[in-house]
């Protein structure tokens, strides 16, 4: 392959280095006004009175729209929460009025001048203490929600959705069982902390168009969420979408544009601007679910799985979003990469009053599988076996049963163990599990397996159209979103090596628009080069049929006879008989001025197939297509005397079926690493007591910061995977996944206590060890 697996830089990125590049906050318009929400000081309090009457006269303000203007209710797949908070609050941070006005400024300035009067009610601070007899409910209504089958609430409780996965027979698996081990594992909700904070920009035309610009992953889906809640026709719902600054799941839900939408009707149909503030966007929209789980295994004195028994309690916030289907993913492969038997596992979407969850890089599988490994280490350190032979194996092959009884086979699942082995061999010179380096200091190395399927709905797919040129370069469009993986570059290399030209002849759309560009389902979980490289691919095909049928007639030869490639069509067997494509694209135009042929225009498409919802009951069903799966280790350097610690090496090998672009790919797992680390490390919302988030900003909610990278190593398996773009399968997630769990197992062995809590700061290591000293 002369493009596919080369490191090309990516498209963009010149632009994005010199400032060139254009995001939605850029956008500017004479008419355009602009928005300010005012947000709750309270995490759960009925709402008993607004006064916008000062903020009103303000020079400038143009409206306030409160819940109280507006009874609909929003939600993916259970709609439980209005654009505007409506009766009452369920979170610290949420909007329950917005200001338009003239500038930012006057926005924010008359906002302060709103008087609203709450009545705090009992806070509900935590998935369990949701589910215990007599807690205060966050939705007393729930039963009269509208919602998908996607979705299953108990209504009269706090559980916005049950997920069930019940595989095997857990007393026969219980009764194979030699060894047996348990643990509970937690985590507080946290941000996504994207460099470009949400925004959006909306404007209702006077026959009733909504035009929107916005930093979103899923312009498409918003279309139809706008027919369903408001009913907008989809036709005359237009959005726009430029590059994004991030995302990471964050923006796969949609809360801003419905807010502008009710702001532009009050102004008359103006456009209307909201751009979050750091703060508003951490607390005020959606974050990075929280967890608190019990896990139990059970193994033969050989090592071998019998039977795991996972309970999961997500906690969702004040809203469930996204964070419904969370749940689910996460229980659909609740298990990690490994075969057992009998499978029992119950995961819970819980309300509580904290800031509502949406999506998150892993979608899940960081969550769950941070407690799998924990507990898989736990397994391995009292059978007194190395947690890598552990893992080796017990990893999932071909003819294994996923634990929605999905049978695997070599394509869709990959070769763990080909992981595992590469993986030894990038971290073979760190001296075991465990090296003491001083009096004080001991370098320990944590190991973990990881998998994740990419998933998708039912009744989605993808498309791509390839014009040209006059000079034969092509332009391609895609509906997916560049939100700085890299996907458009990857797009550009496929079409490339499909059409057998240089990678500067084609042209990539940068930026989506609803109305023109092919659509994609969402820009989520891994998919977009599988889907829309496979539409890509299609699109190339359908164009090079066309070149071939115009070449044909002026060649008079069969369009089997000929081949596309080097910027020509040419006879196979006679290649210096040949038609520059610049000549074909529009038809040949002869030298007497007649004319052949059409104009040249490849339209692709890809059908997500082979998937099948689960059994509410038993889970049994087909949640996707592909497995990436793959092994990573942390290397750390620990003061036993301080409990600091210094993260020295992170090695990762995924198997990605085929590389399309070594340096991006690279870049997904580093990136993902990085993330995850800072996940595991340092990232969490701290609550008081009223359930207000204590450190919503970045001064005081930190991240990783330049100069803290550990050495990274990254390599690849291949095995493909039939469906995908010259067998590649999603990697974008995969970093984020492993890394948090490796770095607790590899503390854990440190500071020789388990360690079951994140973030795993040097105080909570202290307590630990303290607590467990405390018990001797």
């Amino acid at each position: 392959m002369t493009v596919i697996g080369k490191a090309i830089p990516r498209v963009e990125s010149k632009d994005k280095v010199t400032g060139a590049a254009r995001y939605t906050n850029d956008t500017q318009s004479p008419s355009q006004l602009h928005g300010w929400l005012v947000t709750s000081p309270y995490a759960h309090a009925r709402i008993t009175h607004i006064d916008c009457s000062s903020a009103l006269q303000v020079v400038g303000v143009h409206a306030v729209v409160t819940g109280a203007d507006q009874d609909v209710l929003v939600g993916g797949v259970l709609a439980d929460r209005p654009p505007l908070a409506r009766g009452k609050v369920r979170y610290y941070g949420e909007p329950y009025a917005v200001v338009v006005a003239d500038s930012e400024h006057i926005a924010k300035q008359a906002a302060k001048l709103i008087r609203a009067r709450f009545e705090p009610l009992p806070v509900v601070h935590s998935p369990s203490s949701a589910l215990r007899p007599g807690a205060p409910l966050v939705h007393e209504n729930l039963a009269s929600y509208q919602r998908t089958n996607e979705v299953h609430p108990v209504p009269g409780t706090n559980i916005g959705n049950h997920v069930r996965i019940r595989k095997g027979d857990m007393q026969a698996g219980w009764s194979a069982s030699e060894v047996t081990v348990e643990g509970s594992y937690a985590f507080n909700s946290s941000d996504h902390c994207a460099m470009e904070p949400r925004c959006a920009i909306v404007e209702v035309k006077p026959d009733g168009t909504v035009h929107m610009e916005t930093s979103t992953q899923d312009p498409y889906t918003m279309k139809r969420f706008f027919q369903r809640f408001f009913g907008i026709d989809q036709s005359k719902v237009i959005v726009r979408v430029p590059l994004v600054g991030g995302a990471f799941g964050g923006k796969g839900s949609v809360q801003l544009e419905y807010i502008g939408y009710l702001a532009s009707l009050a102004c008359g149909g103006r456009p209307v601007k909201l751009n979050n503030t750091r703060e508003t966007d951490m607390v005020g929209s959606p974050c990075h679910i929280g967890l608190e789980a019990r896990v139990k295994l059970g193994a033969t004195r050989d090592g071998l799985l019998t039977a795991s028994e996972i309970t999961l309690l997500f906690d969702n916030g004040g809203y469930t979003d996204e964070g419904a289907i969370v749940v689910e993913s996460a229980a659909v492969d609740c298990t990690g990469p490994y075969r057992v038997e009998h499978v029992h596992c119950d995961a819970l979407s819980v309300y509580t009053n904290h800031p509502y969850a949406t999506a998150y890089r892993g979608f899940g599988h960081a969550e769950v599988l941070y407690c799998t490994e924990r507990a898989m280490d736990l397994l391995a350190k009292k059978l007194r076996m190395d947690p890598l032979e552990l893992r080796y194996l017990n990893a999932i092959q071909p003819g294994d049963t996923t634990p929605t009884q999905t049978l695997l086979n070599r394509s869709s699942v990959g070769d763990l163990r080909e992981c595992i082995r590469k993986l030894r061999e990038l971290i073979q010179g760190d001296g075991g599990q465990s090296v003491q380096v001083d009096r004080f200091k001991v370098r320990t190395t944590g190991v973990a397996c990881i998998w994740k399927v990419s998933g998708s709905m039912i009744d989605t797919g993808s498309g791509a159209t390839i014009t040209f040129n006059h000079d034969g370069s092509l332009n391609l469009s895609v509906g997916s979103i560049e939100i700085g993986q890299g996907n458009r570059t990857a797009m550009g290399q496929l079409a490339a090596e499909r059409m057998n030209i240089p990678m500067d002849q084609v042209h990539v759309k940068l930026d989506v628009d609803t109305q023109i560009t092919p659509e994609h389902w969402k820009t989520v979980s891994s998919s977009s080069t599988m889907m829309v490289g496979r539409a890509v691919l299609d699109a190339a095909d359908d164009a090079i049929a066309q070149l071939k049928h115009n070449a044909s007639i002026v060649l008079n030869r069969s369009p089997e006879e000929l081949e596309v490639g080097g910027g020509n069509v040419y006879v196979k067997d006679q290649p210096d008989i040949f038609l520059e494509i610049r000549s074909l694209v529009s038809g040949y135009m002869y030298p007497n001025g007649s004319a052949s042929g059409n104009l040249v225009i490849g339209r692709g498409r890809y059908r997500v197939h082979h998937q099948s919802a689960l059994d509410p009951e038993t889970g049994k069903g087909i949640p996707g297509q592909q497995w990436t799966l793959g092994a990573q280790a942390v290397v750390v350097e620990f003061d036993t005397r301080e409990c600091t610690y210094r993260i020295l090496k992170v090695a990762s090998v995924f198997d990605a079926g085929k590389v399309i672009n070594f340096g991006t790919a690279r870049g997904q797992v580093v990136g993902g690493v990085n993330m995850g680390l800072s996940f595991a490390t340092r990232e969490a919302f701290l609550y008081n007591q009223a359930g207000v988030v204590l450190n919503p900003q970045l001064r005081t909610y930190k991240i990783t910061r330049y100069g803290e990278q550990p050495e990274y190593l990254v390599d690849f398996v291949e095995t493909p995977f039939v469906e995908g773009p010259y067998g590649a399968r999603g990697i974008a997630e995969h970093g984020t996944i492993g890394a948090p769990c490796a770095l607790a197992n590899a503390l854990s062995i440190a500071a020789g206590v388990e360690l079951n809590q994140l973030p795993l700061t040097p105080e909570f290591i202290w307590r630990a060890r303290g607590a467990a000293h405390d018990l001797v």
